[in-house]
Protein backbone atom coordinates (compact mmCIF):
# COMPACT_ATOMS: atom_id res chain seq x y z
CA UNK A 1 0.00 0.00 0.00
CA UNK A 2 1.45 3.41 -1.60
CA UNK A 3 1.10 6.76 0.17
CA UNK A 4 -0.98 7.87 -2.12
CA UNK A 5 -3.31 5.40 -2.00
CA UNK A 6 -3.12 5.67 2.30
CA UNK A 7 -4.00 9.32 1.56
CA UNK A 8 -7.54 8.04 -0.54
CA UNK A 9 -8.25 5.07 2.17
CA UNK A 10 -8.28 7.89 4.74
CA UNK A 11 -10.75 9.97 3.39
CA UNK A 12 -13.12 6.87 2.65
CA UNK A 13 -12.60 6.66 6.37
CA UNK A 14 -13.41 10.01 7.13
CA UNK A 15 -16.63 9.47 5.66
CA UNK A 16 -18.29 8.00 8.73
CA UNK A 17 -16.19 9.94 10.72
CA UNK A 18 -18.39 12.97 9.62
CA UNK A 19 -21.30 11.31 9.95
CA UNK A 20 -20.70 10.55 13.69
CA UNK A 21 -19.28 14.39 14.15
CA UNK A 22 -22.82 15.54 12.79
CA UNK A 23 -24.78 13.38 14.38
CA UNK A 24 -26.91 13.56 17.72
CA UNK A 25 -24.21 11.04 19.24
CA UNK A 26 -21.52 13.22 18.89
CA UNK A 27 -20.29 14.52 22.49
CA UNK A 28 -20.46 17.99 22.18
CA UNK A 29 -23.60 18.40 19.90
CA UNK A 30 -27.06 20.34 20.54
CA UNK A 31 -27.19 22.19 24.00
CA UNK A 32 -23.73 20.16 25.05
CA UNK A 33 -21.58 22.49 22.46
CA UNK A 34 -22.14 25.72 23.55
CA UNK A 35 -19.43 26.99 21.60
CA UNK A 36 -20.16 25.53 18.31
CA UNK A 37 -17.89 23.13 18.71
CA UNK A 38 -20.22 20.02 16.78
CA UNK A 39 -20.11 22.31 13.90
CA UNK A 40 -16.50 23.66 13.67
CA UNK A 41 -15.32 19.83 14.08
CA UNK A 42 -16.97 18.59 11.14
CA UNK A 43 -15.97 21.91 9.10
CA UNK A 44 -12.19 20.86 10.10
CA UNK A 45 -12.72 17.15 8.89
CA UNK A 46 -14.62 17.84 5.69
CA UNK A 47 -12.25 20.65 4.71
CA UNK A 48 -9.13 18.40 5.23
CA UNK A 49 -11.17 15.39 3.57
CA UNK A 50 -11.30 17.95 0.38
CA UNK A 51 -7.32 18.57 0.80
CA UNK A 52 -6.51 15.08 0.35
CA UNK A 53 -8.58 14.86 -3.13
CA UNK A 54 -5.88 16.87 -4.92
CA UNK A 55 -3.32 15.52 -2.79
CA UNK A 56 -3.42 11.37 -3.49
CA UNK A 57 -3.69 12.15 -7.01
CA UNK A 58 -0.42 14.95 -6.99
CA UNK A 59 1.38 12.57 -5.13
CA UNK A 60 0.60 9.83 -7.42
CA UNK A 61 2.06 11.22 -10.12
CA UNK A 62 4.77 12.75 -8.76
CA UNK A 63 6.07 9.53 -7.61
CA UNK A 64 5.45 7.59 -10.58
CA UNK A 65 3.12 5.26 -8.52
CA UNK A 66 -0.29 5.42 -10.55
CA UNK A 67 -1.94 1.78 -9.47
CA UNK A 68 -5.01 0.24 -10.76
CA UNK A 69 -6.37 0.10 -6.95
CA UNK A 70 -5.87 3.94 -6.34
CA UNK A 71 -7.17 4.59 -9.98
CA UNK A 72 -10.71 2.81 -8.35
CA UNK A 73 -10.57 3.93 -5.17
CA UNK A 74 -10.23 7.83 -5.83
CA UNK A 75 -13.07 8.37 -7.67
CA UNK A 76 -15.13 5.70 -4.87
CA UNK A 77 -14.05 7.94 -2.16
CA UNK A 78 -15.04 11.34 -3.73
CA UNK A 79 -18.32 10.01 -4.55
CA UNK A 80 -18.97 8.65 -1.07
CA UNK A 81 -17.54 12.01 0.84
CA UNK A 82 -19.59 14.33 -1.56
CA UNK A 83 -23.05 11.72 -1.48
CA UNK A 84 -22.84 11.46 2.30
CA UNK A 85 -22.06 15.20 3.23
CA UNK A 86 -25.43 16.64 1.07
CA UNK A 87 -27.82 13.51 2.97
CA UNK A 88 -26.95 14.03 6.41
CA UNK A 89 -27.26 17.91 5.87
CA UNK A 90 -30.56 17.81 4.09
CA UNK A 91 -31.85 16.61 7.61
CA UNK A 92 -28.72 18.79 9.50
CA UNK A 93 -29.33 21.80 7.67
CA UNK A 94 -32.55 22.00 5.84
CA UNK A 95 -33.49 25.72 5.65
CA UNK A 96 -30.57 25.88 3.58
CA UNK A 97 -30.09 22.47 1.80
CA UNK A 98 -32.91 21.33 0.60
CA UNK A 99 -33.47 17.87 -0.78
CA UNK A 100 -33.77 18.77 -4.61
CA UNK A 101 -30.43 20.23 -4.59
CA UNK A 102 -28.60 17.20 -2.95
CA UNK A 103 -30.46 15.16 -5.60
CA UNK A 104 -29.35 17.06 -8.49
CA UNK A 105 -25.51 17.54 -7.21
CA UNK A 106 -25.35 13.55 -6.35
CA UNK A 107 -26.87 12.90 -9.54
CA UNK A 108 -24.41 14.99 -11.40
CA UNK A 109 -21.61 12.92 -9.50
CA UNK A 110 -22.83 9.36 -10.61
CA UNK A 111 -23.45 11.18 -14.27
CA UNK A 112 -19.78 11.90 -15.01
CA UNK A 113 -18.66 8.99 -13.59
CA UNK A 114 -20.74 6.70 -15.74
CA UNK A 115 -19.91 9.11 -18.59
CA UNK A 116 -15.91 8.35 -17.90
CA UNK A 117 -16.48 4.88 -16.93
CA UNK A 118 -18.22 4.59 -20.69
CA UNK A 119 -15.17 6.20 -22.17
CA UNK A 120 -12.97 4.37 -20.76
CA UNK A 121 -14.34 1.14 -22.59
CA UNK A 122 -14.15 2.83 -25.80
CA UNK A 123 -10.44 3.74 -24.99
CA UNK A 124 -10.26 7.35 -24.62
CA UNK A 125 -10.49 9.72 -21.24
CA UNK A 126 -12.36 12.52 -20.32
CA UNK A 127 -10.47 14.92 -18.06
CA UNK A 128 -11.31 17.42 -15.93
CA UNK A 129 -12.47 20.72 -16.83
CA UNK A 130 -12.03 24.01 -15.77
CA UNK A 131 -15.76 23.97 -15.16
CA UNK A 132 -15.96 21.01 -12.92
CA UNK A 133 -12.48 22.06 -11.22
CA UNK A 134 -14.77 25.60 -9.85
CA UNK A 135 -17.60 23.36 -9.07
CA UNK A 136 -15.58 21.35 -6.60
CA UNK A 137 -14.37 24.39 -4.91
CA UNK A 138 -17.86 25.93 -4.47
CA UNK A 139 -19.10 22.72 -3.48
CA UNK A 140 -16.46 22.73 -0.53
CA UNK A 141 -17.74 26.33 0.62
CA UNK A 142 -21.11 25.24 0.51
CA UNK A 143 -21.02 22.12 2.74
CA UNK A 144 -18.87 24.10 5.27
CA UNK A 145 -21.06 27.01 4.97
CA UNK A 146 -24.07 24.96 5.38
CA UNK A 147 -22.44 22.72 8.59
CA UNK A 148 -21.32 26.32 10.31
CA UNK A 149 -24.68 28.09 9.61
CA UNK A 150 -26.39 25.17 11.78
CA UNK A 151 -24.93 27.13 14.47
CA UNK A 152 -24.50 30.98 13.38
CA UNK A 153 -26.39 33.12 10.81
CA UNK A 154 -23.67 35.95 11.56
CA UNK A 155 -19.98 36.24 12.20
CA UNK A 156 -18.37 38.47 13.95
CA UNK A 157 -14.89 38.57 13.46
CA UNK A 158 -12.30 41.25 15.19
CA UNK A 159 -15.60 43.83 14.76
CA UNK A 160 -16.44 42.50 10.93
CA UNK A 161 -19.88 41.32 9.99
CA UNK A 162 -19.31 38.02 8.06
CA UNK A 163 -22.68 36.74 6.82
CA UNK A 164 -22.59 33.27 7.54
CA UNK A 165 -26.60 32.37 6.00
CA UNK A 166 -25.72 34.60 3.13
CA UNK A 167 -22.32 32.60 2.27
CA UNK A 168 -24.37 29.30 2.67
CA UNK A 169 -27.45 29.93 1.06
CA UNK A 170 -25.51 31.71 -1.91
CA UNK A 171 -23.04 29.29 -2.48
CA UNK A 172 -25.61 26.36 -2.33
CA UNK A 173 -27.13 27.68 -5.01
CA UNK A 174 -23.82 28.42 -7.11
CA UNK A 175 -23.04 24.75 -6.98
CA UNK A 176 -26.64 23.91 -7.95
CA UNK A 177 -26.04 26.00 -11.38
CA UNK A 178 -22.47 25.60 -11.85
CA UNK A 179 -23.03 21.18 -11.12
CA UNK A 180 -25.74 21.79 -14.24
CA UNK A 181 -23.14 23.40 -16.44
CA UNK A 182 -20.29 21.05 -15.79
CA UNK A 183 -22.40 18.06 -16.02
CA UNK A 184 -23.36 19.52 -19.84
CA UNK A 185 -19.41 20.22 -20.53
CA UNK A 186 -18.40 16.96 -19.75
CA UNK A 187 -21.45 15.54 -21.88
CA UNK A 188 -20.82 17.22 -25.10
CA UNK A 189 -17.03 16.57 -24.30
CA UNK A 190 -18.00 13.14 -24.54
CA UNK A 191 -20.02 12.66 -27.13
CA UNK A 192 -17.43 14.54 -28.74
CA UNK A 193 -15.11 11.90 -28.39
CA UNK A 194 -17.35 9.36 -29.20
CA UNK A 195 -18.42 10.86 -32.54
CA UNK A 196 -14.68 11.16 -33.29
CA UNK A 197 -14.07 7.16 -31.99
CA UNK A 198 -17.62 6.45 -34.13
CA UNK A 199 -15.66 7.88 -37.33
CA UNK A 200 -12.18 6.38 -36.80
CA UNK A 201 -14.25 2.81 -36.70
CA UNK A 202 -16.00 3.31 -39.75
CA UNK A 203 -13.21 4.63 -41.65
CA UNK A 204 -11.01 1.95 -40.74
CA UNK A 205 -13.79 -0.54 -41.52
CA UNK A 206 -14.60 0.63 -45.03
CA UNK A 207 -10.45 0.99 -45.77
CA UNK A 208 -10.68 -2.98 -45.19
CA UNK A 209 -13.93 -3.60 -46.76
CA UNK A 210 -12.19 -1.91 -49.73
CA UNK A 211 -9.14 -3.53 -49.98
CA UNK A 212 -8.96 -5.82 -52.88
CA UNK A 213 -6.85 -8.81 -53.09
CA UNK A 214 -4.13 -8.50 -55.67
CA UNK A 215 -4.91 -11.10 -58.50
CA UNK A 216 -2.25 -13.47 -59.37
CA UNK A 217 -0.26 -13.37 -61.98
CA UNK A 218 -0.69 -16.11 -64.51
CA UNK A 219 2.12 -18.38 -64.86
CA UNK A 220 4.00 -18.48 -67.99
CA UNK A 221 2.77 -21.18 -70.50
CA UNK A 222 5.98 -23.81 -71.88
CA UNK A 223 5.91 -24.90 -75.52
Amino acid sequence: MNLPNSITLSRIASVPLLLWVLSPAFPWSGPHGLHGEQEIAASLLFIAASITDGLDGYLARKRGQITTIGMLLDPLADKLMVTAAFIILVGYNPRVMPPWIAVLVIGREFLVSGLRSIAAAEGFTIEASEIGKLKTVIQIVAVVACILNHRWDNWNWFGFIIGVHLISVTAVYWMSIVSIISAVDYFVGFWKKIDRASDTRRKRRSFVLSRKQKPSQPSAEHP
